[in-house]
Parts: C-alpha cells; structure tokens; sequence
C-alpha cells in the first residue's frame, strides 16, 4: 500500500517536493537527508501494510459449522479428526484473510434453525456435513450465504461439496489384502446413517469385483459406529459362534479398536487369526497393539479444497457453478495383516 507523500514530509519534517525528490533519487537533497526520507517511507509503508492485513482480517470472516445429528460419528473419539479440518480451513483463510468462526449445532434441522444459520455474521459457511442425510443437504442448500459442504459428498444436489475419495481408499485396503495373499476377505460395516459409510458399502463391493472376488453375507458384520457399540455387537456376533474370515475390511478405526478387542477376548490373535484394515488413520490406531494398517484421509487438504472454493464464491459474488471434489488418501501400512504363504 503506497503511503503520502505528505505523511513522509510531516515525519521527516521536511517539504513534499523534497520528499518527492529523495524517493525519485533527484538532486536537491543532502544524501543525509535523503536517507532519513527512505528509512521513513520504508517505516510507513510497512505499517500501513501490516494495517491493511489486519483490517482485512478484521472484516472478513468463515463460519465452520459443525451439525451432529446421531453422534454416532461426531463425538469425542473424532475430535482430533474434526481438529484437521479446521486446520486446513484455517490455513487456507488466513492466507486471504479472513478469520474462522466455530459453531456447532445438535439438533435437528427447521425453518427456525435455518434462518439462525442464514443470519451468521460471517461471509459464508464451510458446513460439516458427516451426518447429514441428503434432505438435510438440500435444506441448508436453500441458504443465501455462500457455502461448500466437507465430509459428504451427494450425486443429483446442486451444491458444493469437497469429500475423501471412498471408493479409490476402499479400493487400496481390498487391495492391499490381496497382494498380501488373501482371497477370503470381509467386511464389518455399520448401519449408522452417514454417506461415507453407505459410499464405503458400494465402494467395497466394487473393489472386490474388480479382483473377481466374492463376499457372503457371513463374512459381512453389521456393527455400531461407536467403539463401545462395535464392541457389544462384534461380542454378540462372537457368542453365536460366527465365523470369522482370515482378513476383514473395517469401515472405521473406531469400529475397527471395538472389534479388536471383542476378538481378543475370544482368543483370536491379530494379524495371526485376523488381519484387519481400517479407516480413518486416528493416532489411537498406531498406538495399539498390533499396530492398524488403515486408510489416511488427507483431511487437512480437504478443509483447504473447500475453504478455496468458498473463497472463489466471495470473488464471483456466488455465481459459480456446484463443484464436487474428491481428495484421494492413502494406505499407511504397520502390522495388523500378515502375509499368506501359499
């Protein structure tokens, strides 16, 4: 930002023309004189810059909204999940300046609540869309303000949405597992509504056509989404003497801690028994033992995809058309799948 010339004079204490003379490198002033005008300029031009930065902060804001309607995926044991997220919006707000706003809600969606969520002091909203039904989607998308829904991911909605690519991550466990020498493989899957999970259902299905492979349904396990409740159902399966293939595919980490511990229980060694591929990469995964191979989702990059997106929004006054991204993660390979020898 350009800084008066009139400023400069009345800090330097000199007249404007010999201000305008030092900063054009004219004759006319002591080379003295023309230093301390520089050093001056330079001073100004610096704080008005730094001004300038702050008032923008200051002006612009993101509303991040996170909406829990079951809590069967947003509770605490995904805190640290959540955390990436804002994170990587925090990231790519501050780099355009604007400051990021946290709100939560946990009830169900209303004309009452919309128009709270529409009257937000904010530029526009990134909106957490983990459990989010397509309905709910399609309300919220009736909202004026600019916005891009992260963490679901919906064909047919004329909205933004910025989500983990399910199918291709899907894809590498399955795969993973039959490079390792598996052909057996199964899936503990949950019934709590999320389009992430019912995304994982399909992907897993097609992930094991494309390797002409086949599932049962008794190689397929129904469980809660929580780690107590993926625990108590696994136990139950268990007790009814179900018959557990050599690797399973498990739709979360959290499911999968749940089930690894209703398996120790019954004896089962893990990857000996059981090798297991989980979902998520949480830090809890890496501490237990064994350690989890699972899929880590680059969610950082996901909350600056979307934070881009609704930014690009501000620019173009909201004009631009529904965008739909996928960011793909990767398979982080540790010591829960052993290598079948045949």
């Amino acid at each position: 930002m350009k800084v008066s010339l009139k400023k400069i004079a009345e800090q330097a204490n000199v007249s404007v023309a010999s201000v305008s003379l030092a900063l054009n490198n004219k004759p006319g002033v002591s080379e003295s004189t023309r230093n301390n005008i520089l050093k001056i300029a330079k001073i100004l031009e610096e704080e008005s810059r730094e001004f300038s930065v702050y008032k923008q902060v200051r002006e612009g804001s993101i509303k991040f909204l996170k909406i829990t309607k079951h809590g069967h995926t947003l509770n605490r044991d995904h805190d640290v999940f959540i955390s990436d997220y804002v994170q990587g919006i925090e990231n790519a707000a501050s780099k355009a300046g604007y400051n990021i706003e946290i709100s939560s809600i946990d009830k169900n969606l209303s004309r009452k609540v919309l128009n709270l969520i529409d009257n937000f002091d904010s530029n526009g909203l990134i909106i957490l869309g983990t459990e989010l039904s397509r309905k709910d989607v399609e309300l919220l998308n009736q909202i004026k303000k600019p916005k891009v829904f992260i963490d679901t991911f919906f064909d047919f909605v004329p909205a933004s949405f910025v989500d983990m690519s399910n199918f291709d991550e899907v894809y590498l466990a399955v795969k993973h597992f039959v490079d390792m020498g598996h052909q057996t493989i199964g899936y503990i899957r949950t019934d709590t509504q999320t389009q992430n999970f019912k995304l994982r259902d399909t992907g897993f299905q097609k992930a094991m056509e494309s390797f002409n492979l086949s599932c049962s349904n008794e190689c397929i396990f129904t469980v809660d989404s929580t780690f107590t409740g993926a625990y108590n159902d696994m136990t139950a399966y268990l007790k009814r003497d179900a018959v557990v293939p050599g690797a399973l595919f498990v739709a979360n980490d959290i499911i999968a801690l749940g089930c690894i511990k209703a398996f120790k229980e019954f004896g089962y060694k893990i990857p000996e028994d059981i090798s297991l591929i989980g979902f998520d990469d949480l830090p809890t995964s890496s501490m237990i033992e064994p350690p989890l191979t699972t899929i880590n989702v680059r969610k950082k990059r996901i909350g600056e995809i979307g934070t881009q997106l609704l930014i690009e929004k501000f620019n173009t006054n909201d004009k631009l058309p529904p965008s739909k991204t996928v960011i793909t993660g990767d398979l982080i390979i540790r010591e829960s799948v052993k290598k079948v020898v045949s």
